[in-house]
């Protein structure tokens, strides 16, 4: 029987540069499978579809909630998140280690379905500095702003559900300290 892959289950606060590491990560280490989410919200930046996420309509979203497509999903700031059910089973299954990028509630939605996964909550050095990098982005209004960090705090309050915390002061070290969690799980197996 082929050895199960790893599912690692990253959070962060919006700013916190949960991407920036993963992207890292996942140019490192070609072994890693990373998880796109389908989401309703339009794309940013230099994004693309299936690439960084499934852009899709809001009808097409509910339309997967119904038939059961989803593993989890959830609102956050106004649009939609969710995780293609059958990816990652079939990834899992085959052995893959999965780098999964999600919000605190989704995680606490997955999780349960999953209670073997690793997981890792990436936080930012200070509230001023995650303000200071949200500003700095340059893609949201005050007003947008100050919700993200209204939502950070209490994303920052569930930090100690999560079996490691990342604090990304220093981005090469926050790569280095995810690799070393991958690499501790992997040869645990």
């Amino acid at each position: 029987m082929a050895k199960k892959g790893h599912l690692f289950i990253i959070s962060a606060p919006s700013g916190a540069g949960k991407s920036t590491i993963l992207k890292a990560i996942l140019r490192e280490d070609l072994s890693l499978q990373y998880s796109i989410s389908y989401t309703t919200r339009p794309l940013r930046g230099n994004e693309r579809d299936g690439v960084d996420y499934y852009f899709i309509s809001d009808a097409a979203f509910r339309k997967k909630i119904d038939s059961g497509e989803l593993a989890e999903w959830a609102e956050v700031h106004g649009h939609l998140y969710g995780t293609p059910a059958k990816f990652l089973v079939d990834s899992l299954n085959r052995g893959y280690d999965i780098l999964f990028d999600i919000d605190v509630e989704g995680a606490k939605r997955l999780y349960p379905k999953y209670p073997e996964a690793i997981l890792v909550f990436i936080a930012p050095p200070s509230m001023e500095e995650l303000k200071r990098r949200l500003a700095e982005r340059g893609m949201d209004s005050a007003e947008a702003i100050e919700q993200r960090l209204n939502s950070a705090k209490a994303e920052m309050a569930e930090a100690e559900r999560y079996h490691h915390v990342i604090v990304n002061d220093d981005l090469l070290k926050a790569v280095s300290e995810l690799k070393a969690i991958i690499g501790k799980a992997r040869l645990h197996e």
